[in-house]
């Protein structure tokens, strides 16, 4: 591995660069992006029980505020509740503005990187062709070993920067679409706690 990182030249370093912090940042998000620890499952249902039980008091709202995002989300509305449904409605937009915000922490430096490895990697393949071509005009075509590394060079890091851009980019549409997928939840679960403060309807606890 060290022949190869060796023999793929300085620019392999960006690019190893990039790769540790690609998969830093998907391993934070495959963690942090879990469905239980954004919007777990029966929080709506045991909020709505506090409350028509007149047991949710501030240290109840602080415990759901810090549970999850969605927790969040719930008790801006709660708070706001008193103030009609309107009020109630723009701060639970307010809350999840925000919650979407840290949803979407970290995506904008992965999608970089699945941008910028292949451009490293093709900056390596010119600048190894251009050592090929000026060995070239010094010693002409007999000595085949130098010009091998130049090539070398050349295609090791395009190969090694399409290995980093590929995977990058994979997973930065995959976050994507785990946040869209989770909004929509917590948006859903948002509608239903403001039809049962002011539509006069209960919660489905199914």
């Amino acid at each position: 591995m060290l022949e190869l990182i060796q023999s793929g030249g300085w620019l392999m370093l960006p690019i190893i660069g990039c790769s540790v912090l690609a998969m830093a940042i998907c391993l934070e998000r495959l963690w942090t992006l879990r469905a239980g620890r954004v919007a777990p499952k029966g929080l709506l249902a045991e909020t709505w029980v506090l409350v028509k039980k007149g047991q949710l008091d501030a240290a109840q709202m602080q415990r759901i505020k810090s549970s999850s995002a969605l927790g969040r989300i719930l008790v801006a509305g709660l708070n706001n509740a008193s103030h009609g449904r309107e009020v109630m409605k723009e701060s639970i937009e307010e809350a999840a503005s925000h919650v979407v915000h840290d949803l979407e922490r970290f995506l904008n430096p992965l999608g970089t990187v699945a941008a910028i490895t292949p451009l490293l990697g093709l900056l390596g393949t010119v600048i190894g062709m251009i050592k090929v071509f000026t060995e070239i005009m010094v010693q002409g075509t007999g000595n085949a070993n130098i010009l091998a590394g130049g090539i070398s060079e050349a295609l090791i890091t395009t190969a090694s920067g399409l290995a980093v851009a590929i995977p990058a980019l994979i997973f930065h549409r995959y976050f994507q679409r785990r946040i869209d997928t989770l909004v929509v939840t917590m948006e859903q679960e948002s509608i239903k706690l403001i039809e049962a403060m002011h539509g006069k309807r209960d919660v489905d606890y199914k």
